[in-house]
């Protein structure tokens, strides 16, 4: 199994690298702070209800949707390691605003958009930034390991949330002041990676037909994020009255897991390959769907919360599969921007759907509804096909 460098390794690991797998940790403990208290912090202090919690998900997605245009934007002065620490001082920013200046719905939205555009930027280009430090082959092992730093540190922030609420109560004051402290960390490893600098720039917009498939899983993966963002979570706050710690504790225990899996997800992409591992993926998610339709079991349904958020790692093949179809290296920036915004035309729209769908019918059509759209993931996971690479060439040591 792949495990995280050990102290005797730190010393032997390039600067980069370790630049790069603590600024992934600290993300991962400011995501990981803000996750396991969104859903607590709208139904405790803004006191929404799940159709207002749908209709939030439009601003809260509504970065991802624009970010084709940041990107390009982002990317004609400055770039991929330079995006990645713009983005933490957002996240930042959005933290403290929604922790100690929010208290009412406009300005909820407005640092809900500050911190997703953080969020968005981060995703578009963590990626990219990691496969420059693998080797060929071994990309899944790589944005494994980084996966697993993401882990630790989401740990390391949901501990933190654990400690404050049991000391002070449900301060979100202190859980997000704790997170914008995480997200600078995060960037000021971010802004001192020299990676970038080494490869060629990246273009600034590309959409071809060749990345179709793609576009369409990248599409699958917006279904998948909103309901377990979105609705996920509701199912227990709102339906079983889960208080702050508890989900805490589920996101440690999902984190925990994902220090040992991650890595190991990322062997099993470079071994089986990203068709069977993503068409896999759409199956647990048509299992995890069902459970939370039917189930009502809350034990149960601590174990759907915790299975999807491991199987969340599995986005890594995505970004895999696109290194191994692109024309160019310079195309895969661009591209997972283009994807970004594909997955967000779903994740803005079914939210309200799917908000709609529980005030009026209940919950168990929201999840339907995602299985049935889990159900055409797996055939359309099913045409990826991924060419033979060529002879393999002298390569840099990642």
């Amino acid at each position: 199994m792949i495990k995280l460098p050990s102290r005797s390794d730190w010393s032997r690991i390039g600067p980069d690298f370790r630049h790069m797998l603590l600024a992934t940790l600290f993300f991962g403990a400011a995501s990981g702070i803000f996750m396991s208290t969104l859903n607590n912090y709208l139904s405790d202090v803004h006191a929404l209800d799940a159709s207002a919690r749908g209709w939030l998900e439009f601003p809260r997605e509504l970065p991802g949707f624009l970010i084709i245009g940041v990107s390009a934007l982002l990317l004609s002065f400055m770039r991929e390691a330079r995006m990645a620490a713009l983005a933490m001082l957002l996240t930042s920013l959005g933290a403290l605003g929604l922790g100690i200046v929010a208290r009412d719905t406009a300005l909820l939205i407005v640092f809900i958009v500050v911190w997703s555009m953080g969020d968005h930027i981060i995703f578009a280009v963590e990626g990219p930034i990691g496969l420059t430090l693998a080797k060929r082959g071994n990309e899944g092992r790589r944005l494994g390991q980084l996966g697993g730093a993401r882990n630790f540190g989401t740990i390391l922030g949901v501990a933190g949330v654990w400690g404050l609420a049991k000391v002070w109560g449900d301060r979100f004051d202190l859980f997000y002041g704790l997170a914008a402290v995480c997200a600078l960390a995060a960037g000021w490893h971010y802004m001192h990676l020299k990676v970038a600098e080494t490869v060629a720039r990246s273009r600034r917009l590309v959409i071809k037909k060749k990345y179709g498939i793609f576009y369409a899983i990248s599409a699958l993966f917006g279904v998948r994020k909103q309901i377990f963002l979105a609705f996920g979570g509701w199912v227990l706050v709102s339906l079983h009255g889960v208080p702050v710690t508890t989900i805490a504790l589920l996101y440690f225990i999902a984190a925990a897991l994902g220090v040992l899996v991650r890595p190991l997800l990322g062997d099993v992409i470079d071994w089986v390959g990203e068709r069977i591992v993503l068409a896999v993926d759409e199956v647990m998610l048509l299992v995890i769907c069902l459970m939370y339709a039917f189930v009502t079991d809350v034990r149960i349904l601590y174990g759907a919360y915790i299975l999807d958020s491991v199987l969340f790692a599995l986005r890594i093949a995505r970004t895999t599969y696109l290194k191994k179809i692109a024309d160019d290296p310079s195309d895969i920036t661009p591209t997972i921007s283009v994807g970004i915004t594909v997955d967000h035309v779903v994740a803005m729209s079914l939210p309200i759907l799917s908000g709609w769908l529980w005030e009026n019918y209940g919950h168990q059509y929201v999840f339907l509804l995602a299985g049935g759209i889990a159900v055409i993931g797996f055939f359309v996971c099913l045409q990826i096909r991924v060419p033979a690479p060529p002879p393999l060439a002298a390569e840099a040591e990642a």
